[in-house]
């Protein structure tokens, strides 16, 4: 397996996660945002955010705020 690479375009506001290289066969989008990308064995191999800045804000205030009134952090998807 390849080193992750992350790669962010910041006129389009798009967060690509870079998991594996090679051909992508199939996409399944997770939620309206976020998008993964599959290999011809249906290995995941990439993954990619739109509104990536309101995403990770918002994800990162979510677990902040759960860490300090010591509750588990929200799963997003």
């Amino acid at each position: 397996m390849s080193k992750p690479r992350m790669v962010y375009f910041e006129q389009e506001d798009i967060l690509h996660l870079t998991i594996a290289k090679g051909p992508e066969s199939q996409s399944v989008e997770l939620s309206p945002n976020i998008t993964v990308e599959l290999n011809e064995k249906r290995e995941l191999i990439g993954i990619e955010i739109l509104d990536a800045s309101a995403f990770l804000r918002d994800t990162i205030a979510e677990s902040v705020q759960a860490k300090l009134l010591g509750a588990p952090p929200a799963q997003s998807v």
